[in-house]
């Protein structure tokens, strides 16, 4: 499953960039809507789509392997019923 580590990005940019950053200012400079950034914040496993991180990156500052992380899915091995 990929994560988007939006929330950590954003509090490793408030301390780089010395001030705080609000989802209102992210979506005024990405185009992004504020509803959709709550979702990403909300909720890592959210399906955001690749404009999306290609915004979230570009203003961000960052690429992309700091905003995604990739966990592999745990597979359930299932028993054969005869």
């Amino acid at each position: 499953m990929i994560y988007v580590e939006l929330k950590t990005v954003i509090l490793k940019k408030q301390l780089e960039w010395g001030r705080t950053i609000t989802i209102t200012e992210i979506a005024d400079a990405s185009g992004i809507s504020r509803m959709t950034l709550h979702r990403m914040l909300k909720d890592q496993s959210y399906n955001a789509s690749t404009d999306h991180l290609n915004k979230l990156c570009a203003y961000l500052q960052c690429d992309l392997y700091s905003l995604v992380r990739w966990v592999p899915d745990i597979v359930v091995p299932q028993e054969h019923v005869a």
